[in-house]
């Protein structure tokens, strides 16, 4: 029995007529996704004669500390310069605030500068690794701009960005951009002319992010004016291409804040996604929050690809307008902050978790309450029942409320499994190129191309689940004799399309009810499709086909925020892909992620491909499945990696003091084919003859990789022996030394206190790890209480060649002297490269090694890795 009508159009022609919203829709969402405003050069509005925020100067800061001064590791040379700069900038930020009060006696405006330096030591937990990080004498450029007054500067936001770069990079994105976009907001607010602040703010320049975030940690607690901060604004970089983004939000204070910028961006999805700690990554945010107990943002530029090529992030791959984009949004959160209608006053008491929904859509930055969004939810969800009440009608009014409620719940299912069937049948075809063809991270060289492998299959799942769900569940649920209407040969149209939004309207309130401020993209899209059910009514017959028109109406919204959500997690997860490590099943998250939000983007497709039979579905899978076909063998042609997406390998030159060893260690982060045949390559131009790459275990005792730790634990490395060329032969002495001072035992408690002394001249990033039950140290009150192992890491400022650890341990049986095996290692300032390619007549035999070695990779890879080379100096002593 059909309830079509006789008149309807076929498959390909209703497809034609929605084709234009198919293809426009995303197009208009990626045009807004990516719009930029214009970069301005001039630093003076010449209509206004107004200071105004100019791309150029940012660019201007950045370029001189990522190509001037170059790769600011924390303990290089480059970093001190990094340092130096800044506070010669802080300075001159000073002198135009007096020079703007001398000339406006009566105008109320006070700037203070700091050149923090403190040692300090924190516990770092990072990819489930418990980890200790100590510094000595870093330091902090900090600006606070004020009326000048006790009331004025009692409640503070404070805004930071970090000078240094992390190992491989001159740091032009991350974090040099965010510096100039810094200090070109502190020109412009000291220098406008009737802006006075009703509130401080705080301008932190920190300098030592990449080493774990020491150095916010080192304001956070101990900076004389840290007590002031209600609220803490983090900029950083992340992901590929587009606008600034925000990634955390802590209090709805804050986010209404933010609501004051002039081109907001961001989404609640992204905040918890974030916050869940499923993205490998951390910032100075953390700090803020655990030690000063503050609310605020974390806001990133999406604006450059540094996450693929690391030596290249340069100004010159910063997308023009990115920096106007967020430097205008930093400076209009700043001004509303600083005002008399600023939140800080209320935050005096801390914060709590937001209860607060945002969302980007097409450009409008929507915002509500949790509490109003229950009562839109709710609404929502009974409008549904409703609905679901009208559009059914049976011949046999006896039985209509269980056949309803049947038929209902066949749609809800076979929608459900039709969701499940996009994302299993995705990532069949991601094991299928995992491990059936060894073709990983096929797509990497194009954020958005992973789309074109694992949309058909995402497809070719869902029409396989409906082609077979209406037998599974009339089987099922004839057995429990529901209703009559079990007997149809297809699902309704009309009842499916309403149980549609019978899902999502369901699934909003529960997210709602558990918290999840995430279910208010399921409202979003499902309001449409009300308004379109309740069109139809005036468009066809109760016997009709749903009107085109109808889901016109109903999918703009879902295709236009699915497809934001699509590019936005494409840009920022992609790249992460290739530091994930061989065991994070990276393309498993991408295909999951295609069909989740292919899902979302086409919630209609059930009801529609049900408008045409099971003889459509059928050829619809075989077509779609043939299509897969078709994608998975092109794509195993294609290589992951090019000149601007290039894998990301680790070289490490160690020289062992104690053995006087020297040895080659490679490891790549990303699970692409490849790596295997690139180390056999490296062992016969670079080891000994005949040598045969070694895959080593990569645990907490593989202590050559420990100046990276944890996140070594991601990668897969191998060794080679170096070949003993003449210039390798002499005794290596770098002065680096373990030793035990204050060392006492006490026999009664069962006992030993000592302190350890590091001595590291020219070598940074020194880190120690050793074996035993810690029963009180320096590092915190809570050290393990068991026999452990224990990784304690070092940053200090340039110059600074030793550090100490005092602890006392419990005397183990087996060892009435509780000696301590403490294995030792770090980097030799002068030889990372490219970093100190200025240097490299000073870098020793590494350097040697790598200008040779880093010449052969660029040519034997044709330009598709990029490799971050480090001279370590190690070994192990007892003490």
């Amino acid at each position: 029995m059909s309830t079509h009508s006789p008149t309807r159009w076929g498959p390909v022609k209703s497809l034609l007529c929605l084709a234009p919203l198919l293809v426009g829709v995303p197009l208009l969402a990626f045009r807004v996704n990516y719009a930029l405003p214009e970069p301005v050069v001039d630093s003076v509005n010449s209509a206004t004669g107004l200071p105004q925020l100019s791309e150029a100067r940012v660019l201007a800061h950045a370029k001189y500390l990522s190509e001037d001064i170059g790769f600011r590791t924390v303990g290089t040379r480059e970093h001190a310069a990094g340092d130096a700069w800044m506070v010669q900038q802080a300075d001159d930020i000073r002198r135009q605030c007096e020079d703007v009060v001398r000339a406006h006696p009566t105008k109320k405006l006070e700037c203070e500068v700091w050149h923090q330096q403190g040692s300090g030591a924190h516990r770092f937990d990072m990819m489930g690794h418990r980890l200790y990080k100590t510094y000595v004498d870093l330091t902090n450029i900090v600006v606070r701009i004020s009326d000048g007054t006790p009331e004025g500067k009692q409640h503070a936001v404070l805004v930071n960005a970090h000078v240094d770069s992390t190992l491989p990079s001159p740091g032009a994105a991350d974090d040099a951009l965010s510096v100039g976009i810094m200090l070109e907001c502190m020109r412009v607010l000291v220098n406008t002319p009737d802006w006075s602040p009703s509130h401080a703010i705080i301008f932190l320049f920190n300098n030592a992010e990449e080493s774990l975030q020491d150095a916010s940690h080192l304001f956070s607690t101990q900076h004389a004016i840290r007590d002031s901060v209600r609220a803490a604004v983090n900029l950083e970089a992340a992901g590929t291409t587009g606008r600034e983004m925000l990634f955390q939000a802590t209090s709805e204070e804050m986010i209404r804040a933010y609501s004051h910028a002039p081109r907001p961006f961001g989404t609640i999805v992204a905040s918890e996604v974030f916050s869940s700690g499923i993205i490998l990554s951390d910032t100075d945010f953390r700090q803020f929050q655990e030690y000063m107990n503050v609310t605020g943002l974390d806001i990133a530029v999406i604006g450059n690809s540094y996450l693929y090529h690391m030596r290249k992030d340069l100004v010159e791959n910063i997308e023009p307008g990115v920096a106007q984009h967020m430097g205008e949004n930093v400076l209009g959160l700043l001004l509303h902050l600083s005002s008399a209608d600023s939140p800080l006053p209320r935050l005096t008491e801390g914060f709590t978790r937001p209860h607060t929904v945002f969302y980007q859509f097409l450009g409008l930055f929507i915002i509500y309450s949790f509490r109003t969004a229950n009562i839109v939810y709710a609404a929502l969800f009974a409008v549904s029942v409703v609905l679901a009440r009208a559009v059914y009608v049976d011949p046999a009014p006896a039985l209509r409320t269980k056949s309803m409620l049947g038929e209902h719940v066949k749609s809800a299912a076979a929608v459900a499994t039709a969701v499940v069937g996009a994302i299993v049948g995705a990532n069949v075809v991601a094991v299928l190129m995992t491990t059936g063809l060894g073709k990983g991270l096929s797509w990497f060289s194009s954020e958005r191309i992973c789309v074109l492998l694992y949309a058909p299959a995402a497809l070719s799942g869902r029409c396989l689940v409906l082609s077979r769900c209406h037998t599974l569940l009339t089987d099922v649920l004839y057995a429990g004799a529901l209703a009559s209407q079990l007997l149809f040969g297809r699902l309704r149209e009309r009842t499916t399309f309403v149980s549609v939004i019978l899902s999502q309207s369901v699934m909003a309130c529960a997210g709602q009810l558990l918290g999840i401020g995430s279910a208010g993209v399921l409202a979003l899209t499902a309001s449409p499709m009300v308004v379109a059910i309740a069109l139809n009514a005036f468009l066809t017959k109760a016997s009709d086909d749903i009107s085109l028109w109808s889901y016109a109406i109903a999918i703009f919204t879902p295709l236009s925020v699915g497809a934001q959500m699509f590019y936005i997690t494409l840009d920022v997860f992609v790249p992460l892909t290739g530091r994930m490590g061989e065991e994070a099943p990276a393309e498993h998250i991408i295909a999951s992620i295609v069909a989740g939000i292919g899902a979302y983007m086409l919630p209609l497709l059930v009801p529609f491909v049900h408008r045409f039979g099971r003889r459509t579905i059928a050829r619809a899978t075989i077509l779609c499945t043939m299509a897969t076909a078709v994608t998975i063998a092109v794509f195993s042609m294609r290589s992951p990696f090019d000149q601007m997406h290039q894998k990301r390998v680790f070289v490490i030159h160690m020289e062992n003091i104690t053995t006087q060893e020297q040895h080659l260690h490679i490891a790549a982060a990303d699970s692409a084919p490849g790596f295997p045949q690139l180390a056999q390559r490296i062992a016969e131009e670079w080891s000994v003859p005949g040598a045969v790459p070694m895959l080593m275990n990569m645990d907490a005792w593989n202590n050559d990789w420990d100046v990276m730790y944890p996140v070594s634990a991601v990668l897969t490395p191998y060794k080679f022996e170096m070949p003993l060329r003449p210039e390798h032969l002499d005794v290596i002495d770098h002065g680096f030394a373990v030793s035990a001072t204050n060392d006492t035992i006490d026999r009664a408690a069962g006992t030993r206190s000592l302190t350890l002394v590091i001595r590291h001249p020219g070598i940074i990033w020194s880190t120690i790890a050793f074996d035993a039950h810690v029963v009180k140290w320096a590092l915190d009150d809570n050290p393990p209480d068991e026999y452990a192992r224990h990784h304690v890491k070092e940053a200090s400022f340039y110059g600074h060649d030793a550090w100490t650890l005092s602890m006392v341990v419990k005397i183990p049986e087996h060892d009435a002297d509780a000696r301590i095996p403490v294995n030792f290692v770090g980097i030799h300032e002068k030889a990372m490269w490219p970093g100190k390619v200025a240097e490299k007549a000073h870098g020793g035999r590494a350097m040697q090694l790598f200008e040779e070695f880093d010449a052969w990779l660029e040519r034997e890879t044709a330009g598709t890795v990029d490799a971050l080379l480090l001279g370590c100096i190690g070994g192990i002593t007892t003490v």
